[in-house]
């Protein structure tokens, strides 16, 4: 069973069994969590909505914490903390770990642990910007699609992926390329900008119908979700 609580925007945790899995958390609050389990804290890139310098205070609760940072994060080299970059691969915790390059900032991680397999994208998406030149959104789209063709193969439990509004009617190609192109259980949403009713447009897309019942629908900050196996 993997329990994951929506922190807001792009932030997740993660719990399994003995280990917990913290991503791009900047704002909410988190549950109460047992320290004796593992924590590994991930931050796919240094933009203010996906890092703060606070997440260091969490050594303090837990006696086992990684933090692993894309290597644009401005933080200090200390003995927990783990640099990563684009199509690496780490043995961190127990977890095996390997990033994607994100055609925005920083890294996507695909974390293993066990029988278990977690997709959080950070800002790796299909950003397709009306406005923009034709050249510029095409290549949005090729890196996108090249970065995501690596994940065809792996059997993933839980993916984050981005919806961003203010994409206009292009906030889903993302999400679409990723499901059709991935064997994933169950998606979350994530990057909407608290634009809570994107959930609704969702269910009535054509093109999300082959795989809405893999979306999890979130309501609010602090909401927790039991996935079973």
């Amino acid at each position: 069973m993997i329990k994951v609580t929506y922190l807001g925007h792009s932030g997740f945790l993660a719990e399994l069994e003995d280990v917990c899995l913290l991503f791009d958390y900047y704002k909410g609050e988190l549950p109460e969590l047992d320290p004796d389990k593992k924590m590994a804290v991930f931050v796919s890139h240094s933009h203010y909505d996906h890092y703060r310098k606070d997440i260091f205070r969490l050594r303090d609760r837990f006696g086992q914490i990684r933090f692993i940072l894309s290597d644009d994060v401005p933080a200090a080299e200390e003995e927990d903390v783990i640099f990563v970059r684009p199509n690496e691969c780490r043995e961190v915790l127990g977890l095996d770990i390997t990033t994607l390059r994100s055609n925005d900032e920083g890294v996507a991680f695909l974390v293993k642990y066990k029988n278990r397999t977690i997709y959080h994208a950070g800002d790796l998406n299909w950003w397709h910007w009306e406005g923009e030149p034709d050249a510029y959104n095409t290549k949005m789209r090729r890196s996108y699609q090249s970065e995501i063709n690596k994940l065809q193969k792996e059997k993933i439990d839980v993916a984050f992926v981005p919806v961003d509004p203010r994409l206009g009617e292009q906030y889903c190609l993302g999400l679409d390329c990723f499901m059709k192109r991935t064997e994933t259980a169950k998606v979350f949403p994530m990057h909407f900008w608290e634009t809570y009713d994107i959930f609704d447009r969702l269910l009535l897309e054509k093109c999300t119908e082959d795989y809405q019942d893999k979306i999890v629908r979130i309501d609010r900050e602090g909401q927790s979700f039991l996935l079973e196996e």
